[in-house]
């Protein structure tokens, strides 16, 4: 269980670097399992030691987020939604 915990955790700093360019973030663990961030390794942490999913929660929502994409099918979609519960 360890393994698929920090791997998650990892996924989203991974995501954050892309995301932001920044390709220094890195990412520990403390002896209780818990994470945290710094900007490169051995700098002071962006957070305190968080849960796992807190951790992901927080580093989700550093630095650019992505523009979801959204087809013309979507948008006529949506369009159609909107008259069908105003009718």
């Amino acid at each position: 269980m360890a393994s698929s915990r920090s791997t998650r955790a990892s996924a989203a700093v991974d995501r954050l670097k892309r995301r932001s360019g920044i390709t220094s973030y890195s990412m520990a663990r403390t002896g209780d399992g818990l994470f945290f961030l710094s900007e490169k390794p051995g700098a002071p942490p962006l957070c305190a030691p968080l849960e796992m999913d807190d951790f992901v929660a927080f580093v989700n929502g550093l630095g650019p987020q992505e523009v979801k994409r959204v087809s013309k099918n979507d948008l006529e979609f949506e369009k159609q939604l909107v008259r069908k519960k105003i009718d």
